[in-house]
C-alpha cells in the first residue's frame, strides 16, 4: 500500500555529512520501535561525566555504521568484488542492526543487567525478531551478522580488527569528546580495502593509514573509553545495581521501574533464552534503557537503606569515589586499613565496606596477532599478516595487552590512603 511517504530520505550527520537511507525497507527498520529505543542508550556510557559533549547516542552511531558500510561496499563493487544488490542491502541491515542488543549505558553495564549474555548475542535475538516481523526479509542479513554467510568478507566489515563499526566510533566519539587524537581518516582507509578468498583485506600502500587508525584506539582506549574517572562512574554504577540486588535478594522493599525491576530479581545466566523470540525477557529488555534505569536510582535515593540511598545520591549529583591506578595489584593490606579508616569514620559493618572500597583490573590490547588479524594485499598478490609490514605493530606495546589495577575508596578517605 502506497503511504505517500518519501522513504529514501536524507539525514544530516555532524560526523558524516549526508547519509542517504538507501532502501525503503531499510526506512521502515530505522522507523521500527526496537531501532527507535536506541536514541535512548547513550553511545559512550557514563563518559559524559568527564567530556560533557560525549552524550550522542547509539542511533547516531548505527547510521554511521550503515553510512560506512555503504562506501566500502561500492568500493569493493567498483574493485569487481561480486556483490549483489540482495547481498549489498543485507550487509548494510546487519551493520544496522549490531546494536540493538545494548542495555543502559552500553559497555558500563554489559554482563550486569543481562547477566551472561553479550549484547552481540541479544542482538542476534532482535533481528530474529525483527525478521519475524517482516516476513523474512533479514534471513540473510542474520546470517552475514552471524558469520555463517559464505563470503566472510561481509561479517569482517561488521566484526573484525578493521571494521566499519570501529571506524565509526572513533571518529564519532573523538568528535563528541573533543579529543581529536582519535580522528582517522575513514575515506583513506575504505578506498583500501579489497576481498581476498572470500575475506577482507587491506592493500599495502594503505599500511600507514591501518597504522595510525589501531594508535588511535590505543589513545581513545585510555583517555576515553577508560579514563579512571569513567571507571570509576562505571564501578559506581555497578555497586548501586549490586546493593538493589541484595537488598531484593534479602526480602527488602526496592522500588525500581518494571523492567529495571526484571532485570535485578531475575537471574540470566543461561543463552537457552535466547531461544525464545516471544519470551519476557525480550518484552522487559526492549523497555530498558538509560532513563528507566535513572528513573529507578533515582527512587533509590529515598531508599531506607543508607547504602543504597548514599550511593544513588552520590552517583546523581557526580560524587564519585577516589581512585587510584597502578601497574601492580594493591596489596590487600593497603585495603584493608583503607577499610578500617571507612568504619571509624562512618560505623560501617565490616560487610558494607565492599560497597565503597572496591579493586579489580582493566586491559587494553591494540592489535591482537593471534586473532583473525589484519591481512595485507601485496602488489604481487600475496597476502601478508600486518605485523610483518609494519614495524610500529612490532612493538610490545601495541600488540600485547596492558593491564592496569584500581582501587577506589571515598574521597573523604583520601588523606588516609596518601599517608600509607
Amino acid at each position: 500500500m502506497d503511504t505517500g511517504i518519501n522513504k529514501l530520505k536524507i539525514l544530516n550527520d555532524p560526523v558524516h555529512g549526508f547519509i542517504k537511507i538507501p532502501s525503503e525497507f531499510i526506512f521502515d527498520l530505522l522507523e521500527d520501535p526496537w531501532f527507535q529505543r536506541l536514541r535512548f542508550i547513550k553511545q559512550l556510557g557514563l563518559t559524559d561525566m568527564v567530556y560533557p559533549g560525549a552524550t550522542h547516542s547509539r542511533f547516531l552511531h548505527s547510521l554511521g555504521a550503515l553510512h560506512l558500510m555503504g562506501q566500502a561496499l561500492t568500493t569493493l563493487r567498483k574493485k569487481k568484488v561480486e556483490i549483489s544488490d540482495e547481498e549489498f542491502e543485507a550487509a548494510l541491515i546487519a551493520i544496522l542492526c549490531h546494536d540493538l542488543g545494548h542495555g543502559p549505558f552500553s559497555h558500563s553495564l554489559e554482563f550486569n543487567i543481562s547477566g551472561k549474555i553479550s549484547h552481540e548475542n541479544i542482538s542476534l535475538l532482535v533481528m530474529k525478531i525483527l525478521n519475524d516481523k517482516y516476513a523474512g526479509k533479514m534471513e540473510m542479513a542474520i546470517q552475514i551478522f552471524s558469520g555463517e554467510y559464505h563470503k566472510k568478507f561481509f561479517n569482517d566489515l561488521i566484526s573484525s580488527q578493521l571494521d566499519m563499526d570501529r571506524l565509526d566510533y572513533l571518529l564519532r566519539d573523538s568528535f563528541y569528546t573533543g579529543v581529536i587524537e582519535g580522528s582517522v581518516g575513514s575515506d583513506r582507509i575504505i578506498s583500501m580495502l579489497n576481498t581476498s578468498g572470500a575475506r577482507l583485506v587491506v592493500e599495502e600502500k594503505g599500511v600507514y593509514s591501518i597504522e595510525k587508525f589501531l594508535i588511535a584506539r590505543r589513545f581513545m582506549y585510555w583517555q576515553v573509553y577508560m579514563h579512571k574517572t569513567v571507571l570509576a562512574a562505571d564501578q559506581m554504577l555497578k555497586k548501586i545495581l549490586s546493593r538493589a540486588r541484595f537488598l531484593i535478594d534479602n526480602g527488602e522493599s526496592v522500588r525500581s521501574t518494571v523492567p529495571v525491576d526484571y532485570f535485578i530479581r531475575t537471574r540470566i545466566d543461561n543463552e537457552e533464552i535466547l531461544k525464545f523470540k516471544n519470551s519476557e525477557f525480550a518484552e522487559m529488555f526492549f523497555k530498558l534503557d538509560d532513563n528507566e534505569l535513572i528513573s529507578s536510582i533515582r527512587q533509590w535515593a529515598g531508599n531506607g537503606d543508607r547504602i543504597l540511598s548514599d550511593l544513588a545520591k552520590s552517583f546523581l549529583s557526580r560524587r564519585l569515589p577516589a581512585i587510584e591506578l597502578s601497574d601492580q595489584p594493591f596489596p590487600e593490606k593497603s585495603i584493608n586499613k583503607i577499610s578500617a579508616s571507612l568504619k571509624g569514620l562512618n560505623d560501617f559493618r565490616s560487610q558494607d565496606t565492599g560497597s565503597y572500597i572496591y579493586s579489580g583490573c582493566i586491559s587494553n590490547l591494540t592489535y591482537a596477532p593471534a586473532a583473525p588479524s589484519i591481512k595485507i594485499l601485496k602488489k604481487d598478490g600475496s597476502l601478508k599478516e600486518l605485523t610483518e609490514l609494519s614495524s610500529i605493530l612490532r612493538h610490545e606495546t601495541l600488540s600485547k595487552s596492558t593491564l592496569r589495577y584500581y582501587l577506589c575508596y571515598p574521597k573523604d578517605l583520601r588523606d588516609s590512603v596518601v599517608k600509607q
